[in-house]
């Protein structure tokens, strides 16, 4: 008997796969949005960028993908047509070519935080806000979730230990945690970036006056985070810093349908230069991060945990091996009398509770503080005021600046006596020359002394691994 052929009415439809993405990233070379497009071609995505400057480690992570544009600069001709659409970084400007261009076209355009939300629409979207902080609990979350293998997406601000990437999208993964800056989208678009998630669980960990070009008055810069606060959803949480001043104006609980859980610092021991976590249960917990931002950072994540259902048992396991942010209160070297450690620091709130806070973990010890003043509002004459005894802990002082960093952001010259004047305090010492500071920080007592770096820039270059090297001896 001969088998019967099938016809092709009797054949199952032939369901084409979805074409994919076609994403052009204008000022690719970003921190973040470098990052956004390695994670785009990672989930199958075809991707262009261009920039007009692309710098390490940007430059060699976008080669290795084969995602390095052929050649700096704007060139309105690669944006086609066919893209599905076009995402625009904060480093361009609004009169770009490539962003004209468009425009013209009529093509989707995303910011960033757009765009992440768009990725991210039937996922739970955590977002963590703040003026400082946000780093650390971001990672503290994505910490604790690793440790159970837990399925998330993320975009966090900053490389991670033990993450390849700053940015992670997936079709799979229910929950997506985000680091919810508060400036701005981009140059088209003036809403802080973290009015754009659309949190069902948000949290502000607290709130000091910055991005002064931007929020040109302390209630101007307040009023992103009320607006944040407010966007919490019925049935949304908000998770707040219930001792921060700042905090307390915006997150007043006037909506029944959220739910509002304030925490401060986590209960704890200092020990012999070690510090532990004291459970409901009296049990102590060690740490590998110390001071009272950290202590909060804890609280917070843990209490976004708990939503997510992590028991609190699990959280204090998981949390024991989290070995802090990178670049914030990294320690670089440890001897026996002495430790370097560098902060990702420049807000006057966090310049004086990371001083004090590495005061009170070696109190037997000197502490030598080096700030160095590279944003736009460290280095502007009319914040500076706000540096007022944000410096007092150390035993000793020292502020750096690049007079050239001034000049590039057109503001006007500063001289050492009147930042002295701002910090209020007579014996601060300041340096405008890198290698002064260098050959300054090698000439001191590093005997029962610690050396603490903090900066959002590289102090001009210098070699902080060999400084460190030098100071533990």
């Amino acid at each position: 008997m001969t088998a019967s052929v099938p016809q092709v009415s009797d054949l199952a439809p032939v369901t084409a796969l979805p074409a994919p993405e076609r994403l052009h990233l204008i000022a690719v070379g970003g921190s973040i949005m470098h990052n956004l497009a390695l994670a785009l071609a990672r989930r199958g995505a075809q991707v262009t960028g261009s920039d007009d400057e692309i710098f390490e480690p940007a430059r060699a992570r976008l080669a290795a993908a084969g995602l390095l544009p052929p050649r700096e600069g704007w060139d309105a001709a690669r944006v086609t047509p066919d893209l599905t659409a076009v995402i625009v970084g904060m480093h361009a400007r609004a009169d770009n070519p490539e962003l004209l261009r468009a425009q013209e076209l009529g093509l989707k355009i995303y910011s960033f935080p757009e765009y992440i939300y768009e990725a991210s629409r039937d996922k739970q979207r955590i977002v963590i806000g703040g003026s400082h902080g946000k780093t650390s609990i971001t990672a503290l979350i994505l910490h604790v979730l690793r440790f159970y293998n837990q399925p998330f997406d993320y975009a966090v601000g900053a490389q991670l230990a033990g993450f390849d990437l700053m940015v992670q999208l997936t079709e799979e993964a229910p929950i997506i945690i985000i680091e919810g800056d508060e400036y701005l989208s981009s140059p088209v678009d003036r809403r802080p970036k973290f009015h754009l998630y659309q949190h069902h669980i948000g949290v502000i960990s607290g709130i000091s006056w910055d991005h002064i070009n931007v929020f040109p008055t302390e209630e101007n810069y307040r009023e992103q985070f009320r607006i944040f606060a407010d966007m919490t959803p019925k049935a949304g949480v908000l998770i707040y810093d219930h001792d921060d001043e700042q905090v307390q104006l915006v997150t007043v609980p006037n909506n029944p349908d959220v739910k509002y859980i304030g925490y401060g610092p986590h209960e704890h021991i200092i020990r012999d230069g070690r510090t532990f976590l004291v459970t409901k249960k009296d049990e102590e917990v060690p740490i590998q991060v110390f001071g009272p931002h950290n202590l909060r950072n804890i609280s917070a994540a843990r209490e976004v945990c708990k939503q997510l259902g992590i028991k609190g048992k699990d959280f204090y396991r998981a949390v024991e091996t989290f070995p802090g942010a990178a670049r914030r209160l990294e320690l670089l070297q440890a001897g026996a009398t002495s430790v370097v450690y560098k902060d990702f620091a420049h807000a006057p709130s966090k310049l004086k509770a990371t001083s004090a806070a590495l005061k009170a973990q070696f109190p037997q010890r000197r502490l030598v503080a080096c700030l160095e003043l590279h944003t736009f509002s460290s280095l502007n004459p009319a914040f500076l005021p706000q540096y007022a005894h944000c410096f007092d802990a150390p035993d000793v002082a020292v502020v750096y600046f690049n007079p050239q960093v001034l000049t590039h952001k057109r503001l006007p010259p500063l001289a050492a006596a009147q930042v002295a004047e701002a910090f209020q305090r007579p014996d601060l010492r300041v340096f405008t020359d890198s290698r002064e500071l260098a050959a300054y920080l090698e000439g001191e007592r590093w005997a029962d002394t610690n050396l603490l770096l903090m900066s959002s820039g590289t102090f001009d270059g210098l070699d902080l691994v060999a400084l460190a090297r030098q100071v533990v001896g």
